[in-house]
């Protein structure tokens, strides 16, 4: 595994770290869950992302983490870097979702216990509700790393212009935002564009999830949608309408030009995204520990040409449209 530094901290994250939103839920099988955190430990992934609702249900791959940890890693704690989060719907009711005071305290205190920590290494606001000031938010973070919850405090998925603000807060306290997490691939270049400078200019780490976006920058729809995809599951967060003509015509041309590089679709995702420097980590999910071996291997790319990059540029440009 290589390293990179996070900001102006003196915190170091592997370039590849390991997202337990899908597939660590009470629903999927418990051993290959475990099998792919050792695995992914044993690689040199210290850095494992949780939030309180991942599962499903909601809770359960907190449960998982925690479980694995106790039984497994426990005399491993301090080689690990762990993240939780609060904000998006957790239960229903008006205090079961938010970025207030109330949920993101009282999530945090939920997510200690099932994970089972003493503490989380960064904890985030998972995102901006509209509707709680962001001076209350950033607050309560402060708050949380100052009760020793929490080492450090991160945003995820800000716009702009509240990014800003929350990172100015946060300075201000003593409390700086560690990590600024956002949403970012080929296919989905905003936080790009629009988030990443605020967050550098704010020595703030960066780190990405889904890379592969849901699937799409993988081979996985080349040849139509597969019944087990998650495109056909109609509870997913791909959608059908997600798996446009543009965008598999332009996964097919990116295809051939990772197959040049010797490589997969996936592996060149994540090695594009890691060429921005700006980038402190990238984060996968994995459904088994083939596919998770396979995208780490992504760390082992060799670098862009220029040429490639310009291939690239043509090619996803017209499919963003």
């Amino acid at each position: 595994m290589k390293y990179r530094k996070c900001g102006r901290s003196g915190v170091f994250l592997p370039e590849i770290s390991l997202g337990l939103w899908h597939n660590f839920g009470e629903v999927n099988d418990y051993a290959e869950a475990r099998r792919m955190i050792l695995t992914a430990f044993s690689k040199g992934v210290c850095h494992f992302d949780l939030a309180n609702n991942y599962g499903p249900p909601p809770g359960s791959a907190e449960g998982t983490f925690g479980r694995v940890l106790r039984e497994d890693l426990a005399a491993h704690r301090d080689e690990m870097f762990i993240s939780s989060k609060a904000g998006h719907d957790m239960w229903p009711g008006v205090y079961g979702t938010g970025s207030s005071r109330k949920n993101l305290i009282a999530s945090c205190d939920a997510s200690l216990r099932r994970t089972g920590l003493d503490y989380f290494d960064v904890f985030y606001s998972h995102r901006y509700d509209g509707v709680t000031p962001v001076e209350e938010t950033m607050q309560a973070l402060i708050d949380i790393v100052r009760s020793g919850k929490a080492l450090y405090a991160g945003i995820s998925k800000y716009p702009p212009e509240q990014q800003k603000l929350a990172c100015d807060i946060l300075r201000e306290a003593k409390v700086p935002c560690l990590l600024s997490q956002y949403r970012a691939s080929m296919f989905d270049r905003k936080a790009i564009e629009e988030n990443f400078d605020v967050a550098v200019e704010a020595g703030s780490g960066i780190i990405c999830f889904s890379p592969l976006a849901q699937g799409l920058l993988t081979d996985k729809y080349l040849n139509g949608i597969p019944a087990d995809s998650r495109a056909a599951n109609k509870d997913g967060f791909l959608k059908i309408t997600d798996v446009t003509h543009e965008k598999v015509e332009a996964a097919r041309m990116l295809n051939d030009i990772a197959a040049s590089r010797g490589q997969t679709l996936a592996q060149m995702a994540v090695a594009w995204l890691l060429a921005d420097r700006r980038v402190t980590s990238v984060i996968i999910g994995a459904s088994s520990v083939r596919q998770l071996e396979s995208n780490l291997a992504a760390i082992d790319s060799p670098e862009f040409t220029s040429g490639q990059l310009d291939e690239i540029r043509r090619i996803i440009e017209p499919s963003l449209l």
